[in-house]
């Protein structure tokens, strides 16, 4: 079992419909033979850990429930979802439909 780094943020947000809030796991500040990567020319994170999950779309009349939980590592697409600064913590906002798999 590997642990993380990062203090677990608490923060209170609560997605609407069918959206999840990721928080994007870092990638490491270096290359292999120590060469520095500015911020600028780092690629975007596309994995991350579920923070806080909605009620699920509604479809036909009844809720569509969701296929992800609190704490599921996922995949998501490079350029999908909503960057936003919650209390000094980076995450993001999409659609349940635009997380490509979960990982573990």
């Amino acid at each position: 079992m590997s642990t993380s780094t990062k203090s677990r943020t608490k923060l209170k947000i609560t997605p609407l419909e069918d959206r999840v809030v990721i928080m994007p796991d870092d990638e490491g500040e270096t290359m292999r033979g120590g060469l520095y990567i500015p911020d600028t020319a780092k690629e975007k994170p596309t994995q991350g850990e579920i923070l806080a999950v909605g009620a699920g779309r509604i479809e036909k009349g009844a809720r569509v429930p969701m296929d992800v939980k609190v704490g599921d590592k996922v995949l998501y697409g490079k350029y999908s979802g909503t960057n936003i600064t919650l209390e000094g913590e980076e995450v993001v906002i999409l659609k349940a439909s635009d997380i490509l798999a979960k990982l573990g």
